[in-house]
């Protein structure tokens, strides 16, 4: 997919049309994040820092493009310790400091910085120098799993604050960037299903605490339940995975097909890991997070409660019509029906001040942006800066799916920011500094005569 022949590099400055789609987004965001808190006590505090946040974007947009992104493959092994290094800090106590749940925040005199967003795109640029740096042996599993280890220090350290959104909007690029390397992909599938165990078992589990009654007249759904937290379950639910993979490779020798026995047990392993990590992530699922995935699988099982949230952001986004109702003339989200307006339901403040037109033309900026950032990885001059457009796309592809997904019902509640449109210091930071990394590659793209 990239270009690698020796070919005069143009160092043509900016891909205008991706700079523009950013800047809309960046416009569109700060007029509904000060409508959102137009007339509120916090107006003051939410401007200055936003306004803040906007120059140091810029200066880091400005430093991500300035630069040559080859030095990140170059010194990939130091921005991962700088990485591992901030995370450690961020969870010790005195150091770190403790809001919303989680201590996942640096406090300074005049800002706060979440460093698990900066170290997101740092992930990304780490796994693509590893990819390109061993390509060639990157289907050896010594090599994936040494890679393994990358992923799961940097995602052990996160999971520790705890941030559990970092992971859901990491996760996906990382799988994306195996694909991408041309990795065999059985390995690729164990990845994705290594992920699907991980991120589906909690949901299952619980489903069955809301309906414990049914669960416990059914043996098979008592012995998931109890799968979650009983030390033999969990043995017996191993055992069982292991059982199907052998029961499986007997079938295909039956059938004279060709495949190892090996194959089938690295598969069990890689299920047995994935759900041990459900495991993990189940028991560090806090309340507030747990109401959230109960409000996704029943949405109107508790109007006044855990599903108020999601029902009153979709009132305020069905209100605003085709047009809306005009910037600062909300009065779902200014009068407080709405929570959380100007982060996680930013969409809904923009559904009812710009109406279905605004939130299209959101989602048409966000298509606009990816589909220039594939370009630019088509036409990188590197295998480096393609893997490091592929990262960066499969990042903000998330976040747009999870937003939107989030607001129609499709996804559960996961305080995940929209990039360049919710409020949020460290989130607009990174991702401006994302967008300059892409244009660091456009401009020395290879030019074809």
């Amino acid at each position: 997919m990239f270009q690698s022949n020796k070919q005069e590099i143009r160092r043509s400055s900016l891909d205008y049309v991706l700079l523009f789609a950013m800047c809309g987004l960046v416009l569109i965001g700060t007029v509904t994040i000060l409508s959102a808190v137009n007339g509120v006590s916090g107006l003051g505090t939410v401007g200055r820092t936003h306004i803040l946040a906007l120059f140091a974007g810029a200066a880091a947009f400005i430093f991500g493009w300035a630069f040559n992104y080859q030095i990140f493959e170059e010194r990939w092994k130091i921005l991962y310790g700088v990485v591992l290094l901030v995370l450690v800090l961020v969870v010790i106590p005195g150091i770190g400091s403790y809001q919303r749940g989680s201590r996942s925040w640096f406090v300074f005199p005049f800002f706060s910085l979440q460093p698990s967003e900066i170290c997101r795109v740092g992930t990304i640029l780490i796994t693509a120098a590893f990819i390109d740096r061993y390509r060639k042996t990157l289907g050896e599993l010594p090599l994936l799993m040494a890679l393994g280890v990358v992923w799961v220090t940097i995602a052990g350290l996160i999971m520790l604050q705890p941030d559990f959104s970092s992971i859901v909007i990491t996760m996906p690029a990382l799988f994306l960037l195996l694909y991408c390397s041309g990795v065999n992909v059985f390995y690729v599938t164990a990845a994705v299903l290594y992920g699907l165990f991980a991120g589906t078992l909690p949901l299952v589990w619980t489903y069955l605490y809301m309906n414990a009654d049914a669960a416990e007249n059914n043996f098979a759904l008592k012995f998931l339940l109890n799968s979650s937290d009983r030390a033999l379950y969990i043995i017996a639910f191993i055992a069982i995975i292991f059982l199907v993979c052998f029961v499986l490779w007997l079938a295909f020798r039956e059938l004279k097909i060709a495949a190892p026995l090996f194959i089938f047990l690295l598969a069990g392993a890689v299920m047995s890991a994935g759900f041990l990590t459900a495991v993990a992530v189940n028991h560090k699922i806090k309340n507030y997070q747990r109401k959230r995935i109960e409000v996704f699988l029943a949405p109107s099982s508790d109007p006044r409660g855990a599903s108020y949230n999601v029902l009153q952001a979709q009132i305020a986004m069905g209100s605003g019509g085709v047009l809306g109702k005009g910037v600062f003339s909300p009065t779902q989200s200014r009068l407080g029906f709405v929570p959380e307006k100007h982060t996680d339901f930013v969409l809904a403040v923009v559904g009812e001040e710009f109406g279905l037109w605004g939130t299209l033309l959101v989602l048409g900026l966000y298509i606009v942006a990816l589909w220039r950032i594939m370009l630019i990885a088509y036409n990188a001059s590197s295998s480096y800066g393609y893997l490091l457009c592929c990262g960066v796309f499969a990042m903000f592809f998330t976040y747009m799916t999870v937003n939107f997904g989030m607001l129609i019902g499709l996804a559960p509640v996961a305080g995940v920011p929209l990039p360049l449109i919710s409020y949020g210091g460290s989130n607009l930071v990174a991702s401006l500094w994302a967008f300059g990394l892409v244009q660091s590659v456009h401009a020395r793209r290879i030019s074809f005569k």
